[in-house]
């Protein structure tokens, strides 16, 4: 996340040449960044890099803390889940002897002559960030307790306002930002993405026009100009990944046929074992006549041992024959 403050000679009526940012540019850029990144959502939530440009095209006020409520509806508009919408107001004093007035949302006249410029920023909860220049000694905790106190209600006012314009941050990104998904996947599922020499990984790459990035600790990153191909190398990748649940059941193929049963498999790369007597409900007396290489096949998952050993049913998955039924107790 980052934020960069412009502040133009011709915003005040200035006519200098434009040079590289001066001491306001960084120092109002830094404040407004710090007031905003508190609610910034996490890179696993929204894994974008977030870059916000304030122009400043006039200024008879603070810029600074005009950048952090333009900022704050700039990101929520461009559908950033950010936790909270933030404002900022700066805070003015004007002191002579026992005579002390606060001033809220300061003017520039009022910044130049006053005693005290204080910004204030925060969201309905709470203060993300503070900056104060004063002119005088110092001021009692009485009047800084005021100033907040004044802060927060001016706070309160402007983001009020800013909830008539926009109340929550867009449930969709636009159509024209590129789509980025974050996906955990067990470490031991990393060589199964890539596949032997990269190949599996490049496939899918060329397939759906995508980036793919793999770390250490199986996160994958998948980023597209749509969402479409985005979501369907998402969609590969969780196949691939996919691990078998007891009790469920597949459509798996048949890889290969032994005499005492058919090894199937119900997710790519993860083959099980439906032994003979679990082909159909009726008795086999050899498995090719029930089943062939690379027949398509509905299998249930029985069970999974601790060696990762998939047992599966045939039978369990097809429909009980005409007539079947628990048998009587009181059958001798």
């Amino acid at each position: 996340f980052m934020l960069h403050y412009n502040f133009p000679p011709f915003s005040v009526g200035e006519a200098r040449p434009l040079r590289s940012p001066g001491r306001r540019e960084v120092g109002h850029g830094a404040l407004a960044e710090r007031a905003l990144a508190p609610v910034v959502p996490s890179k696993e939530a929204f894994p974008y890099t977030l870059r916000i440009v304030s122009d400043i095209l006039e200024s008879n006020g603070s810029s600074s803390m005009a950048t952090v409520c333009g900022g704050s509806l700039a990101m929520m508009d461009a559908g950033v889940p950010v936790r909270e919408a933030v404002a900022g107001i700066a805070m003015g004093l004007i002191k002579e002897g026992d005579r002390v007035m606060i001033l809220s949302d300061i003017l520039g006249l009022e910044d130049h002559l006053g005693d005290m410029d204080f910004k204030v920023c925060g969201t309905k909860q709470g203060v993300t960030a503070l900056q104060m220049d004063i002119k005088i000694g110092g001021i009692t905790s009485a009047l800084m307790q005021k100033a907040l106190e004044q802060a927060k209600a001016g706070r309160l006012h402007i983001l009020s306002c800013m909830e008539k314009a926009l109340q929550s941050p867009r449930t969709t990104l636009s159509a024209y930002a590129p789509r980025i998904f974050t996906m955990k996947v067990k470490q031991d599922k990393i060589r199964e993405i890539i596949g032997p020499g990269g190949k599996t990984i490049r496939g899918i790459i060329a397939d759906c026009g995508v980036k793919i990035n793999v770390d250490d600790s199986g996160t994958v990153t998948i980023a597209s100009v749509d969402g479409a191909s985005a979501e369907k190398a998402k969609e590969m990748i969780s196949r691939i990944t996919e691990e078998v649940e007891i009790g469920k059941i597949y459509m798996g193929t048949v890889r290969k046929i032994m005499d005492f049963g058919a090894f199937v498999e119900v997710l790519p790369g993860t083959d099980g074992l439906v032994h003979i007597s679990q082909l159909a409900h009726h008795r086999v007396q050899a498995v090719s006549d029930e089943v062939k290489e690379g027949d398509q096949i509905l299998v249930k998952v029985l069970e999974v041992d601790r060696q990762g050993k998939i047992r599966l049913s045939r039978k369990e998955a097809m429909p009980a024959p005409a007539g079947a039924g628990a048998p009587d107790p009181s059958a001798r």
